[in-house]
């Protein structure tokens, strides 16, 4: 049986993060996704952008995809490296800026988190809480 992110788990990882928005006054959507790539749980704070709704789940649904964080993948997906263009493969899906890190449990990919809203260092702040969340609680 493949481990995958729990509801519960989803919904402390989501916690963290906006806990961590909220101690820089940005407001932010997230969302966590399972280790098929499919939405477990998704959350807009008020005055979020609407527009990040389908980011924060497409970071997720990346960083998932080649667990790898969006932040890291961008770096790769520069003009001439070898995955150059590749946020527009997968309809578009591939996102490619900072704030999508995979959730490792024991070392095997169980799902991962998506942050948008805010700039890319402070999506990936408040993602990273959403991580070391998960990770305090092995």
């Amino acid at each position: 049986m493949t481990k995958t992110v729990t509801l519960s788990q989803a919904q402390e990882v989501i916690a963290a993060a906006l806990h961590r928005a909220d101690e820089i006054d940005q407001p932010v959507n997230v969302a966590v996704v399972d280790a098929g790539g499919n939405l477990v749980a998704h959350v807009r704070q008020d005055d979020a952008w609407i527009g990040s709704i389908d980011i924060s789940i497409d970071k997720a649904w990346t960083a998932r995809a080649f667990d790898i964080s969006t932040g890291d993948l961008a770096e790769y997906a520069q003009p001439d490296t070898q995955f150059f263009g590749i946020q527009n493969t997968n309809r578009g899906r591939v996102t490619v800026f900072a704030g999508g890190i995979p959730l490792r449990d024991d070392g095997h990919v169980i799902g991962a988190i998506g942050v948008s809203g805010g700039s890319g260092e402070q999506d990936q702040t408040i993602a990273q809480a959403g991580l070391e969340a998960l990770s305090a609680h092995r």
